[in-house]
């Protein structure tokens, strides 16, 4: 096999999107296969890896009993020496059944039972996958053209980077992102939005950023965060991660998760412990003028 070439396992949750993700990867110029049988992957490899350096390979509960095989061949894969990603797809129950309802069409493991059965089936199914998994993409906020853009956004050219970060504010009333590696909760910080002047605005504005990042204890917390991050990126990169999302949570991600993102990013940005190390890093706020 030519070591330039590179395997990714798109898997998740069924009416999560990956459908959308693999024709986003096919439009970034991926040799793409769906539903393939996980018993037949090395067989694919042998036969387009002289051809195609960048091969990904939807599978999922569609499978079924070819499903169980997966984990046998994904390690039948390390074994041959083959590089290869986990790309999850994951949304919320709630969105997820939606969806279901949307289409009018019965989920794969539900039979006579609930949409909402077949749904806790199947992530029973997928819980060994998804822990091992190299990137959780969560689609519960995304329409179809975000999440292409998000697919593009990680799998564009690779640029050589040991680890990118994904630091992502969020609101707690909104729910935990279900893609969070790592999730930090500010509501320990005093809330802007009882500050008249300040509620209208954002942790983008600088009075916010000004009161969240002086107020008491945030600035050891930052220290004492950065460095466990530090050490943290530091195992993951000898471990052959590639990406990873920070979670920082306040109540309405609007005021304290996002000072707080926008601050860690740049902290990051300048670490002189992982300075030896490529580290791309970027922030994204995903309720930011959602409030209701």
């Amino acid at each position: 096999m030519n070591g330039d070439t590179e395997i990714l396992i798109i898997t998740g949750m069924s009416g999560a999107g990956r459908s959308t993700v693999a024709h986003s990867l096919e439009d970034l110029g991926w040799y793409v296969v769906d539903n393939l049988p996980p018993a037949l992957l090395g067989n694919l490899i042998e036969l387009v890896t002289t051809s195609e350096k960048k091969i990904a390979v939807v599978v999922d509960v569609r499978g079924r009993a070819f499903f169980g095989d997966l984990t046998k061949s994904l390690a039948d894969l390390a074994g041959q020496g083959i590089y290869k990603k986990i790309l999850f797809v994951d949304a919320a129950d709630d969105v997820l059944v939606r969806r279901f309802e949307s289409t009018r069409r019965p989920h794969p493991l539900q039979g006579s039972d609930r949409i909402l059965d077949g749904i806790a089936k199947e992530r029973d199914r997928l819980r060994e996958v998804r822990d091992a998994a190299d990137l959780v993409i969560d689609s519960s906020a995304l329409n179809i053209h975000q999440l292409e853009k998000k697919i593009a956004d990680n799998f564009h050219e690779d640029s050589g980077a040991d680890l990118r970060v994904n630091i992502l504010s969020f609101g707690y009333k909104y729910g935990i992102p279900v893609d969070a590696d790592l999730v930090v909760d500010c509501r320990f910080i005093a809330n802007p939005h009882w500050v008249p002047e300040l509620r209208p605005l954002s942790g983008l504005d600088k009075p916010v950023s000004d009161a969240v990042l002086r107020a008491e204890n945030v600035q050891e917390f930052l220290d004492r965060y950065q460095a466990l991050f530090e050490t943290m990126a530091l195992g993951f990169i000898t471990e052959g991660r590639k990406f990873l999302t920070l979670a920082i949570g306040c109540t309405g991600g609007k005021h304290r998760s996002v000072a707080v993102t926008v601050e860690l990013v740049k902290r990051l940005i300048k670490c002189e412990k992982l300075s030896s190390y490529r580290i791309e890093t970027q922030a994204m706020h995903r309720d930011l003028g959602r409030e209701i």
